[in-house]
This record gives C-alpha cells, structure tokens and sequence, in this order.
C-alpha cells in the first residue's frame, strides 16, 4: 500500500543530485514522543465520566435495580475496558486500519440493517440496540468512527480528484447518505446529523468545491424539515420545545429541568453528589449528564468541561497537522471533529439551544458502545500524534577493499603506510609521485 505524503522537501532533488548512482534508498519513519497532553486529556474525561455517573444515577439505580451503585458498577467496568482499549490502540501503527476499512464498514453496515430489520432492541421508543445474550450493542456508535476512516481512506486515495463532483464529491454523500437514512430509520435523529456533519467536514478539510458542501447543506436542512414535520411527535416535540414554558410538564419536561440544573448550580455548584435534579430529570446519567454537571460544578465547572474538550480537539488537529500522510491527517482530523460536534451538540441540547436528539457526550455519559468507541478513537488519534515524518536514508555499498579490512577486523581506515591514519591512500597516487 502506498500513501501520499502531504510534507515535501522542496529540496529534495537538489539533494538527489549528490547522491552516490550506487546508493539504495531506504525509508526509515521516525517516531515523536507520546502526546501526554492528549492521553492526560482522555484519562481525564473517563475518570470524571465515571464520577459523574454514579453522582447522577443513584436516585435511578435505587429505584430501577435497587442497587444505588449499579450503574457504577458497569460504568467502572467500562471504564476498565475502555482504558485498556485506549493504551493498546494507541501502540498499533494507524495504517494497519487502510486494509480494514472496507470490512469494517461493511459490517457495521450490516449491524444497522439488522437493527432497522426487526432484530434490534426498542428501548425509549427507538429501536437502536442489537442484543448479543446481555450485552447491548449501539451500531450508531460503531457507524461514526467506521465512516470517518472510510472517508479518510478514500479521500486519501482521490486527492487529486477530490474537487471533482463524480469522483470527490457525490460518491462520499452516497456512502454517508445510506448511514444517515439507517440512523433515520430507527430512529437516531442525533447520530445521523452527527454524520452529515461529520461527512462535511471531512469534504472541506480535503478541498472539496465549497459550492458542492453548501448545496449538500441546504438539501440536508431541507431533508431534516421534512423529517420533523412527516412525523408527529418529532413536530410535537419541536414546538414544545420553542415554547417551554407552556409545555414544561409534558413534552418539554426534560429540557425544562435541564435548564433548572444549571440555573440551580450557580456559579460554582452544590458539590459533586448534592444535587438534586437527579430526582426530577430523566435521563440524568446519560444524554443529560452534562446538566448534572452544571448544577453540581456550576458555571466554573461547565467551563472548565468545555476547556478540556476545546484541548481534545485542539491536540487531535495539531496531531492532523503534522501527520505523515494525507490519511492520517484526514483520519486525526475526523476523529477531532467526532469529538467536537458530539460535545457541541449534547452541551446545546442539555442548555435547550436546541432540541432533544439524544446524543451523548463523548466520555462522561453512561454507556459502554460510546465510551468504548470513543477510547478506540482516541488511541488511533494517539498514535498519528506519534508517527513522525518518513525520511528517506541512501545506503552506499562499501568499496571492496574497506569490506575485506572490515571482514579482517580492522575498522580503520586505510593510511598510506605510517599508521597515522590521517592521510588517505588514494590509488595510483605513489606511483604518480614516484614517475615525478
């Protein structure tokens, strides 16, 4: 396999020029020292996820499973998981991942048909789970990292092509498309907006006509307005939430009570484990966790959140920046962006700036798919912040009389018979001088 380099010489063949026609070339690829910065970042979010967690679910672990520490207990395990996923993934070279791109979203292709095909598991409404004995699956979540690789591979590999609309533009929507319509299909509203977005600005980040993105975009939107209104209680849903007030004990509880949190938590918050909108808010360990967050850490502590996942996606696109090829910059640059939106679009959710779509946020909310594929992601993000620049070293055959002193045993170089070595013993000087 081959990759296109995005760093060249521009003097590369200058230096060609002095280098020896018997001299064969030999890539060597050299390796920078681990982002401590990123891998304290992701060690971060997932022991603070854990914590979070079990502040926002003891009030439902006592009631649901009576057990206060339940979703402790699998988020904990999960984390173990996840922890050791991150660090094993981070020491496999990237490139590994080219030759498996095709399978892989194949596959989890097939797992979201099986979803949509009367095999998946409804739970809230929504039929996004595939059951293997007691382990849940979420497809959705496998599907954001599957397609950020596809399109890193094949806009790698259409680089020259990418601002084309038959070759760089329409078969990547294709590919995305038929993800978005699956997602649709169960439906996950919020994780096929994440891969819209994710497919465009992949496109952009390759150089795809700006033209081609816009006009994706207005479709796209188009495409999302017919979706909300076809469908009753999405419509129900969306004018409850433009009107909360009217609708704050029905249709708008959630993101009433969501907005109640951050408003009760001040600007420093009750402490971790004081709150008290776990008794009220649904889903407070999981797509609302980051309301909990705001009542407990208060204003200071959303703020800080935010700072460590603004430096997440700022290290995974300086690690994108500086990626030996156009594959692991458009990967790193992928994966930055799946972080990115994902925790835009669930901190805008949980502050009622937009509707519910029932995202997660990357690392502090419970669930073993996304926190699972999100370690996976961020120890492919590691390694590319790892692998440096290929640099092409020329090997000079020996001439024949260093390989037989060398053979002999004697490293020095030759002399012209005092044994000082300072001097070179060039052939056929001696005897020039002796003619003399």
């Amino acid at each position: 396999m081959s990759f296109r380099n995005v760093r060249r010489d521009p003097v590369e063949a200058v230096k060609n020029l002095a280098v020896p026609l018997d001299a064969k070339p030999n890539e060597e690829a050299s390796q920078r020292p681990v982002d401590l910065v990123l891998a304290a970042v992701v060690v971060a979010l997932i022991g603070f996820g854990v914590v979070m967690v079990y502040s926002a679910s003891t009030v439902q672990g006592t009631t649901q499973h009576h057990d206060p520490q339940f979703f402790l207990k699998r988020q904990g395990s999960f984390a173990l998981v996840a922890l050791t996923l991150f660090f094993v993934t981070s020491l496999f070279d990237y490139h590994r991942l080219y030759k498996l791109t095709y399978p892989v979203l194949v596959s989890v292709g097939a797992l979201l048909v099986l979803c949509v095909a009367g095999f998946g598991h409804t739970g809230g409404g929504a039929t996004r789970w595939l059951s293997v004995g007691p382990i849940h699956i979420q497809p959705a979540e496998l599907a954001k990292l599957a397609l950020v690789s596809w399109l890193a591979y094949s806009l790698a590999k259409k680089a020259e092509k990418v601002k084309t609309f038959t070759v760089g533009f329409l078969p990547h929507l294709l590919v995305a498309g038929v993800f978005v319509l699956l997602c649709m299909k169960q439906p996950d509203f919020g994780s096929a907006v994440v891969l819209l977005l994710l497919t465009f600005t992949m496109l952009f980040v390759a150089g795809a006509k700006v033209g081609y993105i816009l006009g994706a975009t207005i479709l796209g939107g188009a495409f999302a307005v017919i979706s909300i209104v076809s469908r009753e209680y999405r419509y129900a849903r969306y004018l409850a939430w433009m009107n909360m007030d009217a609708h704050r004990q029905d249709l708008a509880y959630q993101p009433f009570q969501s907005v109640m949190s951050f408003g009760s938590g001040g600007t420093f918050g009750l402490g971790i484990g004081r709150g008290l909108q776990t008794l009220y808010l649904p889903e407070a360990h999981n797509d609302f966790v980051a309301a909990i967050v705001g009542e407990e850490l208060g204003f200071v502590g959303v703020l800080g959140l935010s700072a460590i996942f603004f430096t997440l996606v700022a290290r995974g696109v300086r690690a994108a920046l500086r990626a030996p090829d156009d594959y692991g910059s458009y990967l790193a640059f992928g994966i930055s962006a799946m972080f990115g939106i994902q925790a835009i679009l669930n901190l805008s959710v949980a502050l009622a700036i937009l509707p519910t779509k029932g995202l997660t946020l990357p690392f502090i909310s419970y669930g073993g798919s996304s926190l699972l594929m999100n370690a996976i992601a961020a120890g492919v993000l590691l390694n590319i912040s790892r692998q440096g620049e290929k640099k092409t070293v020329y090997e000079t055959p020996l001439p024949p009389d260093v390989s037989e002193r060398r053979r002999d045993g004697d490293e020095g170089l030759p002399t012209d018979g005092d044994g000082a070595g300072d001097d070179l013993a060039l052939p056929g000087l001696d005897d020039a001088e002796g003619a003399e």
